[in-house]
């Protein structure tokens, strides 16, 4: 059996970042259970990055599947153009309360790199209906925003899509002033990143639609952290001068950060906020983009041009927006967020256990994501170093995926403090065998 899946994979399956020629064959996974993974060959996984940072309560959970059950015995799906139904309704009024205030109004797509899309579009169209021409976008060195055009173009600097640099527009990147433990730069790099706003503002304000973030933390970059009064400077900076922000909180949504948005960490809000990836609890895909009235009152008209012409089949799925909130009430049900505060706990002390050993440096951690960089190697999202690390950490019966140099471990929150002791205790045996 497994000789024939893995056959058939190679002959019909093209899988996501990855070079066929450089990997070895998959795992085959048949089944999962909170945090574990099992195989075709009942080997077991630990799950460290939340199978690509969606899962957030464990696999497997029971209720969110009775959830799904439930409502796919009732309507699977319904076209969303000129017809509603109550689990969008339910979830769009959930999300609104869980927001900062003022973000209320909900438009539903299937992933994360939709529902930048669909900021950036809104973001743009939002100016237009105004009749005013801001077209240009900011965004961070190293963001990565998803792998549809738009988000492409406001993800350039993040170094996935040379191929397609005659496709994307024109973005302007601000250096990003990551943090961590013992970084003496801090303060001179984050005064560094205000200048280049003060200069990109300066001659462009009237050409600015929107400044796009990751806020707190940048994922694929290398989960890059940083200061949270940082981030509240730059927001203003940007909505003092008419210039929209949007907050990409694909990944940091949903209590990875220690609060349920990275938001909550700060004391401005944003104009537009993203969403997906962990909404349904890694069950089932969907994404929602939510905006302050004031950009959802500019699309509303006599004037037909004025509308939002943009839409997708599966628009509010009723059995994905089910799954949604029954992952929001194990929030509240479980006290979701006291875990992920003990899950960083364990992470600091794992990063002090790591520190030690000279290869490793710029330990960061927040909430439910530890990272650090491996020194003395090679670089970059396809660093030899990263792969090797993975396969032999695997062979241990640990699942991670590093991103280049930059090891990170971001479990489901449902992980046994042993279980995640004992992954750090791995890690750091398997990264003392490693010579410079």
């Amino acid at each position: 059996m497994k000789k024939k899946i893995l056959e058939k994979d190679k002959n019909f399956i093209w899988h996501p970042f990855t070079q066929s020629k450089l990997s070895s064959d998959p795992k085959i996974i048949i089944s999962a259970m909170d945090e574990k993974l099992t195989d075709i060959e009942g080997n077991e996984y630990i799950d460290l990055i939340s199978s690509w940072w969606v899962n957030i309560h464990g696999h497997g959970r029971k209720d969110i599947s009775e959830a799904i059950f439930k409502q796919v015995k009732k309507l699977d799906q319904v076209v969303f153009a000129g017809l509603t139904h109550e689990p969008a309704v339910n979830l769009a009024e959930k999300l609104s309360k869980l927001l900062p205030h003022g973000l209320n109004r909900v438009f539903y797509s299937d992933n994360g790199s939709t529902s930048v899309e669909i900021a950036l579009k809104v973001a743009y169209q939002f100016w237009y209906n105004r009749d005013k021409k801001k077209k240009k976008f900011v965004a961070f060195n190293g963001g990565y925003h998803g792998d549809t055009l738009g988000a492409m173009s406001v993800g350039f600097s993040s170094g996935f899509y040379k191929p397609f640099n005659d496709l994307v527009f024109e973005t302007f990147f601000i250096p990003f002033p990551d943090n961590w433990k013992g970084n003496n730069s801090i303060n001179e790099e984050e005064d560094k990143a205000f200048r280049y706003i003060d200069s990109i503002i300066s001659d462009n304000c009237n050409e600015l639609a929107a400044i796009i973030i990751e806020p707190l933390i940048q994922g694929a970059s290398g989960m890059k952290i940083c200061r949270p009064e940082f981030l509240n400077k730059v927001v203003k900076k940007f909505q003092s001068n008419n210039i929209l922000v949007i907050f990409d909180e694909v990944m940091t949504g949903f209590g990875r950060t220690g609060k349920m948005f990275a938001s909550d960490f700060l004391d401005v809000k944003p104009d537009i906020i993203c969403l997906a990836k962990s909404l349904t609890g890694g069950c089932i895909p969907l994404a929602a983009t939510v905006f302050q009235e004031k950009i959802h009152q500019e699309f509303v008209d006599l004037n037909f041009n004025k509308t939002f012409l943009h839409g997708h089949s599966f628009t509010a799925n009723p059995i994905a927006c089910s799954a949604a909130i029954k992952s929001l009430e194990i929030f509240e049900e479980e006290n979701t967020l006291v875990k992920v505060k003990n899950i960083e706990k364990i992470h600091q002390e794992g990063l002090s256990l790591l520190s030690k050993n000279p290869i490793i440096s710029k330990t960061r951690f927040l909430g439910g994501v530890a990272a650090f960089d491996i020194i003395g190697f090679d670089k970059g999202y396809g660093a030899k170093i990263g792969e090797k690390i993975k396969n032999n950490f695997l062979k241990k019966g640990f699942l991670i995926r590093p991103l280049g140099e930059t090891i990170y471990l971001m479990p489901p929150f449902c992980i046994k403090q042993n279980t995640l002791l004992k992954a750090y205790d791995e890690l750091d045996k398997e990264l003392y065998k490693i010579k410079i």
